[in-house]
């Protein structure tokens, strides 16, 4: 999943993420940036080439998904795990 936003220092920055768990509502991702809590960020998740028949009906992305950071942890490194709620519920 790619995030988009500002981190707190006041970088604009757009980062591929893992992601470990996504629902209607919310995700839960690892990321090497500091974020703030409250702060709105997008997420885009990429989808697989259209050159597959297979995927001929899938769009190149989906649209961005506004989210608001509402939980943070630290690996006690440089990994900060971010617990995000989205402003719409996914359809």
């Amino acid at each position: 999943m790619f995030i988009k936003g500002v981190d707190a220092g006041g970088s604009v920055f757009l980062d591929l993420t893992k992601t470990f768990d996504i629902s209607a509502t919310g995700a839960f991702l690892a990321s090497t940036r500091l974020l703030e809590m409250d702060a709105v960020i997008q997420l885009t998740i990429p989808a697989p080439s259209p050159a597959s028949a297979a995927y001929s009906r899938v769009p190149p992305e989906t649209p961005p998904i506004q989210a608001r950071i509402c939980r943070k942890e630290s690996d006690g490194g440089e990994l900060q795990f971010v617990g995000v709620e989205f402003l719409k519920a996914l359809e």
